[in-house]
């Protein structure tokens, strides 16, 4: 499995809620604070929490487990 990125930020109740879907189906993900850098601000600013795969495909919010199990199923 690759690993995954939850793009997020500080405060983002969306970004936490998507951060425990994906704990809960045991996938391997390295979350980025978009506030730590001005062009994911600017890509991803009204859009998180974004999940970003491996060959760079992406599912914005909102999703549940199911969802996020038949994206990565590609």
């Amino acid at each position: 499995m690759r690993p995954l990125t939850l793009y997020t930020t500080s405060g983002c109740h969306l970004c936490e809620h998507a951060e425990a879907i994906l704990e809960q189906g045991g996938h391997v993900f390295q979350a980025v604070d978009i506030a730590d850098d001005l062009s994911l601000m600017e890509q991803y600013g009204v859009r998180i929490p974004v999940v970003k795969d491996g060959s760079g495909r992406e599912l914005g919010w909102p999703f549940d487990g199911t969802q996020l199990a038949h994206f990565l199923r590609g």
